[in-house]
């Protein structure tokens, strides 16, 4: 598997706090770009989606532990697996620096093609969840 790891971003907030948030798909309804995505049903561990130009593709989460770790993988729509671990650590009371890995399981040819746009993309993925949690302090 290829591993890709978000720069660490740090968040004005309880770890217990980003944890809810991040471990709960129901709670990510009004954060989702709905020129992006379409038909967004969530649940608290699965969510289903469309994405524009992919078709219907979904999320589950496989393990949570509390205010520290949350593993989603894909729902086995993709044409490839992947893991996404988000992991938190609070250093102070309301500083919790957050860290995002993605392992997926690609074949050369989406590696190469995807490689950029997933280091790209995981990191702008980390700092807009820090950015969202920042501005509503």
């Amino acid at each position: 598997m290829t591993e890709f790891e978000s720069k660490i971003v740090a968040i004005n907030r309880k770890s217990e706090d980003v944890y809810r948030v991040l471990s709960d798909f129901r709670l990510f309804t009004p954060f989702i770009p709905t020129d992006k995505l379409e038909g967004w049903k969530a649940e608290e561990d699965s969510c289903s989606f469309i994405v524009n130009g992919i078709g219907q593709t979904g999320l589950k989460i496989i393990e949570k532990e509390p205010f520290k770790t949350v593993k989603i993988t894909g729902d086995g729509k993709l044409p490839f697996e992947f893991f996404l671990w988000i992991q938190l650590n609070e250093v102070e009371p309301n500083d919790t620096r957050m860290k995002l890995t993605l392992k997926a399981e690609l074949n050369m040819m989406l590696k190469m093609m995807l490689e950029k746009k997933i280091s790209e993309g995981i990191n702008t993925m980390a700092e807009g969840i820090a950015a969202a949690f920042n501005k509503t302090v």
